[in-house]
């Protein structure tokens, strides 16, 4: 018997933090990477450089894998279908991806599995949106349907008068999707994972604070939400991840409002490992990367128990310093719990370069916990001890 063969398509950090877990495994783990210095490379021995978007070379990174996955979800949909029609184990597949790749098929399917969405519509024009906003009242989201990440494509049309500056846009790009802007309390997500068989687990909701579109902070499990909240919004994802044929790890991103219905509304949906689920790595019994890979293998789940009262996860982008490691004494030292994760890549400002994982001793020190991963954070950041005063924690959500 031989071990698996697993390809993934992109290389970015998800796949380099999924190296670690397919060699504890005993697994092969290959991927196609869009240039030589991506994160995954230094990781994954076999990596060659590819376009995504070429039918011909999937099919060529294809040959010899038991099964492929993804990184990302821009792979075209065509090219999925005929990677199927070839023989191609894609996992997880194109009918349920598709769902990641364009908002527009999302919310139908959310609308259609009778799941809390904002209230949004398919708007071809300018015309279109004045009349959506018209209806519905003012500020509006728009979003573009397909390639929108980390709060790109995706803008707050403040007015009528405003909507005029959108052309563009739908020049670019049309139908778009026009959202109702949420009143929401914070934000949430709950990851799950599913094999093709069927077998499901979900992690506990946790509290995600977003500034300026990325994601910087995960709290986790999210402290003060009502257990028939948690509930609820955990088995919406379990009840996605079934009906539309998800394979893998599935995260979904919500808004909370209390008071409001069953007390959250759906966001977006990404249908590989995802940032608010990086706490997993140090933080839970089973990691997202190696459920990941056991869920597209079809292989049986592992335990999602948390490894103790609370988990903070703080990512770290570029800044001042471009020498990461020489920041690493002074990072380490300054708390030897932390757990650092650094993806690898040139440092430029606003990129992410890596994560902090830290456990907590009690729900009740979760600001010293927050304070301590921002802190070791900032070392790298900055290359430099911050001064007498803690580090800032986001006070967006806190």
């Amino acid at each position: 018997m031989t071990f698996p063969v697993i390809g993934v398509v992109g290389g970015g950090q998800l796949a380099r933090m999924m190296a670690p877990a397919a060699t504890a495994l005993g697994f092969e783990l290959r991927v196609l990477v869009e240039a030589e210095d991506v994160s995954a490379v230094s990781a994954v021995s076999t990596s060659p450089v590819g376009d995504y978007k070429d039918l011909q070379t999937l099919l060529d990174f294809a040959d010899g894998l038991d099964v492929m996955t993804f990184d990302h979800e821009h792979v075209p949909t065509d090219h999925l279908r005929a990677l199927l029609a070839a023989g191609v184990n894609v996992q997880p597949g194109p009918d349920a991806l598709v769902n990641a790749q364009d908002k527009l098929v999302m919310r139908a399917a959310i609308d259609r599995l009778g799941l809390p969405n904002p209230v949004w519509a398919a708007v071809s024009d300018v015309a279109a949106l004045v009349t959506f906003g018209d209806e519905i009242g003012w500020p509006v989201v728009l979003k573009m349907p397909r390639g929108g990440y980390d709060g790109k494509g995706v803008q707050i049309i403040d007015s009528a008068e405003d909507a005029a500056g959108a052309a563009p846009w739908f020049e670019a790009m049309s139908p778009l999707l026009a959202e109702a802007k949420v009143d929401f309390s914070r934000e949430l997500s709950t990851l799950v994972a599913r094999t093709p068989d069927g077998e499901a687990r979900a992690w506990p909701v946790v509290h995600t604070i977003q500034v300026d579109g990325v994601c910087d902070e995960v709290i986790a499990p999210a402290l003060g939400i009502p257990l028939e909240v948690a509930a609820a919004a955990e088995e919406a994802a379990l009840r996605i991840a079934h009906e539309l044929g998800v394979t893998g790890v599935m995260a979904a991103e919500l808004f909370e409002t209390p008071g409001t219905g069953v007390g959250f509304l759906i966001n977006e949906l990404a249908m590989r490992p995802h940032n608010t689920g990086h706490w997993t790595q140090d933080g839970s019994v089973t990691s997202q990367f190696e459920q990941h890979l056991r869920a597209v293998l079809n292989l049986p789940l592992g335990a999602t128990d948390v490894l103790g009262p609370v988990v903070v996860m703080k990512n770290f982008l570029g800044g001042d310093n471009q020498d990461l490691f020489s920041a690493y004494p002074a990072a380490l030292a300054s708390d030897p719990a932390a757990k650092v994760h650094c993806y690898g890549k040139s440092v430029r400002p606003g990129r992410k370069i890596g994560h902090i994982n830290l456990v907590g001793d009690s729900t009740d020190d979760v600001d010293s916990v927050r304070q301590r991963a921002t802190r070791v954070a900032a070392i790298i950041r900055d290359g430099r001890v911050p001064a007498d005063e803690p580090a800032r924690i986001s006070e967006e959500n806190a």
